[in-house]
């Protein structure tokens, strides 16, 4: 495609613009969308809230947090601070991230009150209005990467690879993060915004954000005080610098993937990875299930994946294995904003919607070694 083309086909990601008129139009908004079968009986078993893993998990994600934050407080001033704030900065940066997401679904804990006390606490440490990033979410599950609906669409066609590469240490995320919640503590919310938040909630996106925004002006005023950057460290900057593993796992939940479909079989990824990092993301890289069942918690993905993966794509079998499928897929968007990854269904998978599968539908790459 010349370079005309590709602004011609440069769609319009806006959630108030004419991709949102037209995924209402053509009944992409708010859709019925495609679930593989799991006996009732089962599907209530997995379902079933439990206190117990989550507290687990959140009692060594806590104590973790504060053993190497004291470390990096009692060494600071030498190198031997660096491993200390290295894995403070990923508890911090990356950790809350996947704490935020299960609490803010409810599904973590089976006590309400554990769920808000962590999605709150959270939601401070990944820099996010608790309340308008609730609402975002919801919308993101309603309509996933339905353009003109879905305010979470990490990759816009044609990609910015560049911002994409920046997003691993945080810099355009945090500054933007920043500048949202300085114009909510404001009193000021986005026409977009107010598309997906109810306009009774407006008040308390307000107040949160000028709660957060005075906790970092704290943090702030302490370091100059002290004269010294360790407040930082320990409060906000660790958003910067922890962040990496966030992106190196959310990023690959939809990139390169199909837009406007209904069939998250087809615009979610599951990727198998290490322990470590599932304890770190609570099992979202089984991501496919997730977006097919929410509220299954993070703790029964595993069976439930067990379950339904006769139903579903083929898993990518490690993050390498996924970036280098994702990566191929970017660099094509730049020459050709339509093409896409189209996940090819196990002979055993039950079809959807035809249209989504035909191998005429649109530009589609079948697979990537």
């Amino acid at each position: 495609m010349t370079m005309s083309d590709i602004q011609n086909h440069t769609r319009d990601y806006s959630l108030v613009g004419e991709s949102t008129r037209r995924a209402v139009e053509t009944g992409l908004a708010s859709a019925q969308w495609y679930h593989s079968e799991v006996p009732r009986k089962v599907m209530k078993e997995l379902m079933q809230r439990r206190d117990g893993p989550a507290i687990r998990d959140t009692i060594i994600w806590l104590g973790l947090l504060v053993a190497s934050g004291a470390g990096g407080v009692y060494f600071w001033g030498s190198w031997i601070c660096v491993p200390f704030f290295f894995v403070y900065g990923v508890l911090y940066g990356s950790a809350c991230d996947s704490r935020w997401h299960e609490c803010g679904h409810g599904t973590a804990f089976r006590t309400r009150w554990m769920n808000d006390v962590v999605y709150q606490i959270a939601s401070f440490m990944v820099f996010r209005n608790p309340v308008s990033w609730r609402w975002s979410h919801a919308r993101h599950h309603t309509d996933t990467v339905i353009v003109g609906r879905d305010p979470e669409i990490a990759f816009m066609r044609p990609p910015n690879l560049v911002e994409g590469i920046l997003h691993y240490i945080g810099l355009l995320d945090v500054v933007a993060s920043f500048k949202v919640m300085a114009r909510n503590a404001f009193g000021s919310l986005t026409p977009s915004e107010k598309s997906y938040i109810p306009e009774s909630e407006w008040p308390k996106a307000i107040f949160a954000a000028r709660i957060h925004m005075a906790i970092y002006l704290a943090a702030a005023i302490a370091s100059l005080l002290m004269w010294s950057i360790l407040p930082l460290m320990l409060i906000g900057l660790p958003r910067f610098y922890g962040c990496w593993h966030m992106f190196l796992t959310g990023l690959l939940q939809h990139g390169g993937l199909a837009e406007d479909v209904i069939d998250h079989r087809l615009n979610s990824r599951t990727v198998y990875m290490n322990p470590i990092s599932r304890w770190i993301y609570w099992n979202m890289n089984y991501h496919v299930e997730h977006h097919m069942f929410p509220m299954v918690p993070y703790h029964a993905l595993p069976r439930l994946h067990e379950l339904i993966k006769g139903d579903l794509p083929e898993p990518n079998p490690s993050m390498w294995h996924a970036y280098v499928e994702m990566v191929k897929v970017l660099l094509r968007q730049r020459r050709d904003p339509e093409y896409y990854l189209r996940r090819t269904l196990p002979a055993t998978a039950r079809p959807y919607r035809e249209e989504f599968h035909a191998d005429d539908a649109v530009p589609a790459a079948s697979s990537i070694a």
